[in-house]
């Protein structure tokens, strides 16, 4: 059984929501739902994947269906916040097995345009044909009764977006982590710290009691089980990057600093290749096969 904690509703416009904590990346899926309407959506749900053989399984995304039907939870959407470059998104395996939208950032098609380059595949990646809706910043929608706005918060990716749903949670995607740990990492292609910087500030802006859900967790060493809530107030006091008005030229400069030291994720030569897809892997070739290409020497990091 996957590590799973529930952050109940407050009460009406408040939905409630469950995260799923996927070890082998760190990340976390959600399951948000309206408790007057018992509608929902899943957000960021991972499809397994082992790079070492090339095999995908579904037992995380089968694991969330079945306690949204344990609890007669009616999916919706399926939401991603961005194409992750740590894990393969469920969107399109999901989509295959429910009556649902699956949808993400419009900015995708920029990042597609980014990597058609870097894999050479210059015909590669349509996410207008793979996903049913790509929302523009400040576009509306609904989970159930519980209204739902787009945010556009690019940072860690051009096209990031939080989700506001009701009045409040907000799934802020790979922005803040939990404030003992800091912010997340923005130097893959399309990245900026300072455009990071500037989407913390506008998640800041939502009222103090916002339940912020987020992408990802390791633990600390002082803190060994995962964590994925807290709220706006939290952030602001005690965020390990941001506490004390720190300055964008500051922020800036740690961010950067910080991520030149780190490796690219083990799988996201990968999985970017399906995720620009929603998932879903390459056309099959003569042999029935689908084939993965990965660039060779285009991420070494300069010494």
């Amino acid at each position: 059984m996957t590590l799973h904690k529930t952050s109940p509703s407050r009460g009406p416009g408040s939905p409630d929501v469950t995260g799923f904590y996927d070890e082998d990346t760190g990340s976390i899926q959600y399951l948000v739902s309206d408790p007057e309407t018992g509608k929902g959506a899943v957000i960021d749900v991972v499809m397994g994947f082992d790079p070492a053989q090339a095999t995908t399984d579904s037992s995380a995304a089968n694991e969330i269906l079945q306690f949204a039907q344990q609890r007669d939870i009616g999916i919706e959407w399926i939401l991603d916040t961005h194409p992750h470059a740590d894990h393969l998104m469920a969107s399109s395996w999901l989509k295959q097995r429910l009556s649902a939208k699956n949808a993400i950032g419009e900015k995708v098609s920029e990042i597609a345009g980014l990597w058609r380059d870097l894999y050479h595949l210059p015909d590669a990646f349509a996410p207008e044909k793979d996903f049913d809706q790509l929302f523009a910043d400040g576009d509306e929608f609904k989970i159930g009764s519980l209204p739902v706005r787009v945010m556009l918060t690019p940072g860690h990716t051009l096209g990031s977006i939080t989700y506001v749903v009701g009045s409040d949670a907000a799934f802020v995607n790979d922005t803040f982590m939990q404030p003992d740990v800091g912010t997340s990492r923005a130097d893959f292609p399309g990245g900026s710290a300072a455009e990071l910087y500037d989407s913390l500030q506008d998640i800041l802006s939502l009222g103090d009691e916002t339940r912020l859900f987020i992408g990802h967790d390791y633990g600390t060493d002082t803190r060994d089980d995962p964590a994925w809530e807290s709220t706006v107030a939290e952030q602001r006091r005690g965020n390990k990057h941001l506490a004390g008005d720190t300055s964008k030229d500051t922020y800036v400069n740690l961010r950067d600093e910080r991520d030149r030291t780190l490796a690219l994720p083990d799988r996201m030569l990968h999985v970017l290749q399906m995720n620009l897809r929603a998932g879903r892997p390459p056309e099959p070739e003569s042999d029935g096969e689908s084939y993965l290409k990965i660039p060779l020497n285009r991420f070494e990091k300069e010494t």
